[in-house]
């Protein structure tokens, strides 16, 4: 098995000494870093295989990168004017000096290496920021790209985001993902070969999905030693074909209380070793459609933490209890 962030791997901190129910990003960075750190999201405006025709053009069916990411809202600037802009807006909300370059919307690997090569340094030559984040899809790691990151993970903090959303391919089929879960397997282990810092995006809630799927995907991530996962209730925002099917009835979005049952679910069976960047997803006020209680992020975590605090749990209560939580081979 891969070790935790691989040539990387890190000790587990003790986050649960101050109290705390899981293992934040905010702890990390402070851990990392010594400073607390922010993330700015950056448009390198890469295009995806699930749009541009190589595998379908139309995108998974809840993707609409604008309202995914303030960075696709702000066509025409550069990279150094989009972390210009980030550092002033980000500064402006409390006393933060030290930032992660994170490359957002679209598929961040997708692109000529001698391309990608070029926005990575670009985001790295400003000297407030001290890493990136790349988001992209399990299906657009050739070994160039992958050199190139290894390449830069030698001399700076670097998490490749890799977006899995479910373990079960029925699920990817319906989200019209493109690829299957044995496709996100080999990406991080090939991620791992090379020492990369691989983080998870995972949806959960999905229609036919169970707490016992939502255990077991946490079981899975940590038998792959991923770094991070950021998990996303399932939303609805304009123009997609998710909205479509909510209005017909064709679909049911979990309510407030059963996602935080389901985040609750997930996070002990989950290493205690992985770090939880996000608990729930979001759009703005103009996209979203619906469920309207994800707008109130801040809500949705703490009454995620109030769950915890309920069952006397934390983050990796039952991650060794393969029996519990389950397990599904690859």
């Amino acid at each position: 098995m891969p070790s935790i962030g691989g040539k990387f791997s890190e000790p587990i901190a003790n986050w649960a000494a101050s109290g705390a129910r899981y293992y934040s990003i905010g702890f990390y960075y402070r851990q990392r870093f010594g400073a607390p750190v922010r993330k700015i999201s950056l448009d390198a405006g890469m295009n995806c295989p699930n749009r541009d025709g190589t595998l379908g053009s139309q995108g998974c069916i809840f993707c609409d990168p604008a309202s995914f990411s303030p960075s696709r809202r702000l066509a025409g600037l550069s990279i150094s004017q989009q972390i210009a802009r980030g550092i002033q807006t980000l500064s402006a909300r409390g006393h933060v000096t030290k930032f992660v370059a994170y490359f957002q919307p679209g598929t961040n690997t997708y692109a000529p290496v001698d391309r990608l090569r070029a926005v990575y340094e670009e985001a790295l030559d400003n000297p407030q920021v001290v890493g990136i984040a790349i988001g992209t899809r399990p299906d657009c790691l050739p070994p160039p790209v992958l050199d190139l990151l290894a390449e830069i993970s030698a001399r700076t903090f670097l998490v490749l985001e890799i977006g899995l959303q479910s373990i079960r391919d029925g699920s990817l089929q319906w989200l019209r993902r493109g690829h299957d879960y044995q496709c996100f397997c080999r990406a991080v282990e090939a991620a791992a070969k090379y020492g990369l810092k691989v983080g998870a995006h995972v949806i959960l809630g999905l229609p036919e999905e169970s707490t016992h799927d939502a255990q077991a995907t946490a079981q899975e991530l940590n038998r792959l030693g991923v770094h991070s996962v950021k998990l996303h209730n399932l939303y609805a925002v304009r123009g997609t074909q998710l909205a479509g099917m909510l209005a017909a009835g064709q679909v049911r979005l979990p309510n407030m209380s059963e996602y935080v049952q389901l985040a609750a679910d997930f996070l002990e069976c989950l290493s205690p070793r992985c770090v939880v960047e996000r608990l729930s997803g979001d759009a703005p006020p103009e996209y979203l459609i619906a469920p309207l209680w994800c707008r109130d992020k801040a809500a949705v975590r703490a009454a995620i933490e109030a769950e915890l605090q309920r069952r006397d749990s934390r983050q990796g209560q039952r991650w060794h209890e393969q029996s519990d939580c389950g397990s599904k081979q690859c």
